[in-house]
């Protein structure tokens, strides 16, 4: 959340981020309900330091008379008093969900563009297979190898359900060691957070209000989560650190959830798009600094391109343009993974900075070296995501007769090197 005099004094600026990243936000209105509650407050506290003076002088006051006309006159203000602050309540609701709903400012690197098309690429590595045959996709590939039972998935957990069973369910078990035993010398902290969480991680994450309709919520008001970021942000939530502390690295797991609203038509077969998928997420929380970002911006990219290499995966990295940006976001890069069946890079990794977008609304903050406090900066990056990394590891390692390769930076962890019919 941007602070509202930082809006105020800005307000061109702010007005350019929200249109770069194709967002409406009413900011006559806000300004109109910020000036209420400013006039609240005023008004409020000036009543609250007349109660406190009468409380001293009533206690010095013996004539009871007098007594008597000072307590009618202070029911009077207290009357008062109590309308300006349901006033304020309501003011105040108004307010904050004005305020959420102002974007972060992307940062000037961001290209133009309203939708994915218009992501700019970056670099590529790897090289894209060559097949002397014509590719099957990972949803034929799996069948016939009995790693996957759609039909069932969709018996038993609706539209987009799926099993992974014998080389499908141990190579994903195999997929999770590889990336943990990649990370677990890095210094990060591992952790395993929930995914069943209440709203205000997702508030302060940004993924509400605005994408509330991709989120499964329980009767009780809480949401699941898409991501393991909403969960290790809310670990920091309303906490003091210390400078010394900074940057926290955090590596996180989760099952995760998503409703894929407005995806209605895409990717309704296989392992792409589905309601329920687990994920490895990099968590950084560092110093109030733009080049510490940027510096950890990058340095979290590096690490999921380093495990793309290591799985002899091809892929791009994009920048993603200002129509594809979240809410908060200030930068993002994608990393694509060729997939051969469709002639075309899919998206597997995302990775953010936010500034204090997030810790502003999380009230995530730290006292620096002078004893100042102030917001952190966060960022996060898609460590590896499955099932959706499978496709790309089966695709490109597919052979003629229909097994599948096993690169060699899993082989330890799957315990063989090629996937056969039995």
């Amino acid at each position: 959340m941007l602070d509202i005099k930082f809006i105020r004094e800005n307000l061109p600026l702010v007005k350019e981020g929200a249109r770069k990243k194709r967002m409406t936000v009413d900011f006559e209105r806000l300004f109109e309900v910020d000036d209420k509650r400013r006039a609240l407050l005023v008004s409020i506290e000036e009543k609250r330091a007349l109660q406190n003076r009468f409380s001293e002088r009533i206690r010095e006051e013996t004539d009871v008379s007098s007594k008597a006309d000072r307590f009618a006159e202070m029911r009077g203000v207290k009357d008062i008093l109590e309308r300006e602050e349901r006033e304020l309540r309501d003011i105040m609701r108004e307010w904050q969900m004005l305020m959420v709903q102002v974007p972060n400012i992307p940062d000037m690197s961001v290209p133009e563009g309203d939708d994915e098309r218009g992501n700019r690429q970056e670099r590529t590595s790897g090289e894209k297979p060559q097949f002397s045959f014509e590719p099957k996709s990972h949803v034929d590939l799996m069948q016939a190898l009995d790693m996957v039972d759609f039909e069932r998935g969709a018996k038993v957990a609706g539209f987009r359900g799926y099993f992974l069973k014998n080389d499908g369910a141990a190579l994903s078990f195999a997929v999770w060691q590889f990336v943990y035993d990649h990370f677990r010398e890095s210094g990060v902290t591992p952790m395993i957070v929930p995914s069943l969480l209440n709203r205000a991680p997702f508030l302060g994450t940004g993924y509400l209000p605005q994408s509330e309709e991709d989120l499964y919520q329980t009767q009780d008001g809480q949401y699941l989560s898409g991501t393991a970021e909403v969960g290790t942000m809310g670990y920091f939530l309303d906490e003091i650190l210390d400078v010394k502390q900074l940057p926290i690295r955090s590596f996180s797991f989760s099952p995760c959830f998503r409703r894929e609203a407005g995806s209605h038509g895409k990717d309704t077969k296989g392992l792409i798009r589905v309601h329920e998928f687990y994920k490895f997420e990099q968590i950084v929380l560092c110093e109030a600094s733009h080049e510490e970002s940027v510096r950890w911006h990058e340095t979290l990219t590096e690490n999921s391109e380093k495990l793309m290499q290591a799985l002899g995966l091809p892929y791009r990295v994009v920048t993603n343009c200002g129509g594809d940006l979240g809410l908060g976001q200030v930068k993002k890069y994608d990393i694509e993974v060729w997939v051969p069946s469709e002639e075309k890079y899919r998206e597997t990794h995302s990775s953010s900075y936010f500034h204090d977008f997030q810790t502003r609304r999380l009230n995530i903050r730290y006292r620096d070296g002078e004893g100042k406090i102030r917001f952190a900066h966060s960022l996060n990056n898609t460590a590896l995501a499955t099932p959706r990394i499978l496709v790309a590891l089966i695709e490109n390692n597919q052979e003629a007769d229909g097994s599948v390769k096993i690169p060699e930076a899993l082989v330890k962890f799957f315990g063989k090197n090629v996937i056969r019919s039995s």
